[in-house]
């Protein structure tokens, strides 16, 4: 099974939430591995597969060694498609499915996380939402409550309910905790409500503060 996690903006917590997930699931006795779908702002390696890997507690996984699980890895710090596009590339939508679902052969769940919000490019004519649509992955899409928030899930859910997404998580970042415990709790309980009737099947989950990630 693959999940996509993606989240309302790049400082969402895309990266704990996969990591917090996954190590969710291996609880639960299923075998996991995660996937990032175009990393950026690295050079040889994904910074956010290894967080992945210390938050499960497994060391390197072997489809990490072959290159699975970060197909794409480019130096500069922006969307996929401009990253791709400095380092005199184009980004293939058909080998990021191939990895995928190479991965997910081999395991239980596998989570693929986004690079930046819904909407962020991976081509030129192709965003990160439509693809992930395009693959029928179910939805794991993560909310915070840092103030100007709510307007960013919103237009998030609206987006997903026009394409049609299965929405199969909702998860409320607490970590690294709010400045405004005020706006933290209202927004949370705003945007349970509004998820739950946007999309009645996802399950709410509430991500704690997390030590030492």
């Amino acid at each position: 099974m693959i999940v996509f996690v993606s989240g309302v903006d790049t400082d969402a917590g895309k990266s704990i939430a996969t990591g917090w997930l996954a190590r969710r699931w291996m609880a639960a006795g299923k075998r996991v591995a995660t996937v990032k779908l175009a990393q950026t702002g690295n050079v040889g390696a994904s910074e956010d597969i290894a967080r992945h890997r210390a938050m499960m507690g497994t060391g390197p996984l072997p489809e990490d060694a072959e290159g699975l699980t970060a197909p794409y890895i480019f130096p500069h710090p922006c969307s996929p498609e401009l990253a791709a596009r400095l380092a005199g590339q184009v980004i293939d939508p058909a080998r990021l499915a191939a990895c995928a679902r190479a991965v997910d052969a081999r395991y239980d769940v596998t989570l693929v996380e986004g690079a930046g919000g819904l909407m962020v490019p991976l081509t030129a004519e192709l965003l990160t939402l439509d693809f992930a649509v395009a693959q029928g992955w179910p939805f794991a899409f993560v909310v915070h409550g840092a103030l100007g928030s709510v307007n960013h899930a919103l237009l998030s859910f609206e987006a997903l309910a026009a394409r049609g997404a299965k929405v199969a998580q909702v998860v409320y970042n607490r970590w690294p905790g709010r400045k405004d415990a005020r706006i933290d709790a209202d927004t949370a309980g705003y945007l349970r409500r509004v998820a739950g009737g946007m999309f009645p099947g996802a399950a709410w989950l509430e991500m704690p503060v997390l030590e030492g990630v």
